[in-house]
């Protein structure tokens, strides 16, 4: 079997660069290795150079994401709102990015909502549009119930 850290290496250098070009977004070295990425002072996620994708997310949001599929209960803290997703391939970048993504655009949200203006430059409800997530995500991302209106 062929090595493939240098491809995941390439593959985790590409979800850094592409992240940190992202509006507010900061990277900083993570405390078990690896690189974090902030927004303001919340960390939206981080990344092992092994392609061990950690990701903040909201309980509920996370609860959403793992029943779905999209993402697996962290590692280490199973009870937390943080997940856990493993990239084995190139393949795994889009999926990567799209979960990333998902976590930016909430913590935005919540720092709009408490910020005068700062983070206004984001406009979340048409990124989230685009990211076509499902009613359960939606209503999870937004803080309501399934099936109820926003």
């Amino acid at each position: 079997m062929a090595d493939s850290s240098g491809l995941i290496g390439d593959v985790v250098e590409s979800l850094v660069e592409t992240v940190t070009d992202w509006p507010h977004v900061r990277q900083e070295a993570h405390r078990y290795g690896g690189t974090a990425f902030l927004v303001d002072s919340r960390e939206i996620g981080h990344v092992h150079d092994s392609g061990m994708l950690d990701i903040s997310y909201l309980k509920a949001l996370r609860d959403r994401l793992v029943e779905a599929g999209e993402t697996g209960v962290h590692h280490l803290l199973t009870d937390s709102g943080w997940t856990t997703y493993y990239i084995e391939s190139s393949d795994d970048f889009e999926h990567a990015l799209w979960l990333v993504r998902l976590s930016y655009l909430y913590h935005v949200r919540v720092l709009q909502q408490r910020d005068g203006g700062r983070f206004d430059d984001v406009d979340v409800a048409a990124e989230l549009d685009a990211l076509d997530v499902s009613e359960a995500v939606q209503a999870a991302f937004e803080r309501r119930e399934e099936g109820t209106a926003a």
